[in-house]
C-alpha cells in the first residue's frame, strides 16, 4: 500500500510539473516565434540583396554600363558608360516587363508597392497570405530595382516578411491574432536587417498600420526582439555600419540658421 502510494504520488507530481511546462511554454512561445523570425529575417535579407545584386549585375551594369553609386558614401559618383543614357530606357522597360509578367501570371496580389498589401494582409485577411507571394515579390522586386526601376526596398521587404511570418504561423497552426502578431515581428526583422535600424523598424512595424496616432502595442515587444536579433544575425555578414553617412563633426553655432529661408 505504502508503495503504492509513493508511487501515486510521484506520478501526480510529474503530471504537476508538465502542466507548469505546458503553461510557462503557451505563455512565452510567441516570444521564442519572434526570436525565431529574427533569424529567419537576418538570412532572408542577405539572399534578397544577393538576388537584388544579381539583377542589377546582369540587366543594369551588364546591359547598360552604368554602375550606380554604393549606398554609405558621403560623395556618391555613379560610373556611365558611353552608351548609358540611351541603354538605361531599355533596361528599366525589360525589368518592367519581367516583372509584370511574373507577378500577373502567378501572384497579382504581389504588385504596388508592397507595404500596403502587408497592411491589408494583416487588418482583412487574418494576417493570410499565399505562400507564392513573397516568392513572386522577391525576384519581381529585384527585377525592377536592378533594372534601374523607380522603386525601394522597404515596400517588397515588408511584404515578404509578412509572406514568410504567414506561412510560419500556418505551419505552427496559430490563430488569427498570433498569426497578426507573427507577421509584425517578421516584417520588423526584415526591415531592420535591410536598413540596420532595428529599433526604428520595431516601432514602424506597429505603426504603419494604422494612419491616425494609434499603434499596436501588445505587439511592440515582440517586434523588439525579432528586430535586434534580425539586426545582429544580418551584421555577421553586411557589418555593423549604417547605411547612410554623415560627417563625423557637425556643429551648429547659430539656431537662427534653421529659419525658414525666403524664395
Amino acid at each position: 500500500m505504502r508503495l503504492f502510494y509513493y508511487g501515486h504520488q510521484s506520478s501526480s507530481s510529474h503530471r504537476q510539473r508538465a502542466a507548469r511546462l505546458r503553461r510557462a511554454w503557451n505563455e512565452h512561445r510567441l516570444l521564442c516565434y519572434a526570436a525565431l523570425l529574427g533569424v529567419v529575417g537576418g538570412l532572408g535579407s542577405q539572399l534578397f540583396v544577393l538576388i537584388l545584386d544579381f539583377a542589377e549585375r546582369l540587366l543594369l551594369i551588364g546591359l547598360t554600363g552604368y554602375r550606380p553609386p554604393e549606398p554609405g558614401t558621403l560623395n556618391p559618383e555613379p560610373v556611365i558608360g558611353p552608351l548609358s543614357l540611351w541603354l538605361i530606357p531599355l533596361a528599366t522597360t525589360l525589368g518592367g516587363l519581367f516583372s509584370g509578367l511574373l507577378v500577373y501570371t502567378f501572384a497579382p496580389e504581389a504588385e504596388g508597392h508592397g507595404t500596403d498589401a502587408a497592411v491589408e494582409a494583416f487588418h482583412f485577411k487574418g494576417g493570410k497570405v499565399r505562400p507564392i507571394v513573397p516568392l513572386i515579390k522577391t525576384f519581381a522586386s529585384a527585377i525592377t530595382i536592378g533594372s534601374g526601376g523607380a522603386a525601394g526596398r522597404e515596400g517588397p521587404a515588408a511584404q515578404i516578411s509578412v509572406g514568410v511570418g504567414s506561412m510560419l504561423a500556418g505551419l505552427l497552426r496559430l490563430n488569427d491574432e498570433e498569426r497578426r502578431i507573427l507577421i509584425l515581428a517578421r516584417m520588423a526583422a526584415g526591415l531592420a536587417a535591410i536598413f540596420r535600424s532595428p529599433l526604428g523598424m520595431a516601432i514602424f512595424a506597429v505603426k504603419i498600420l494604422y494612419s491616425g496616432m494609434a499603434f499596436e502595442t501588445e505587439a511592440l515587444i515582440y517586434t523588439v526582439i525579432a528586430s535586434v536579433i534580425a539586426y545582429a544575425v544580418n551584421g555577421l555578414f553586411a557589418g555593423w555600419a549604417p547605411i547612410f553617412c554623415f560627417l563625423k563633426q557637425f556643429t551648429l553655432p547659430n539656431p537662427l540658421s534653421l529659419r525658414p529661408m525666403p524664395s
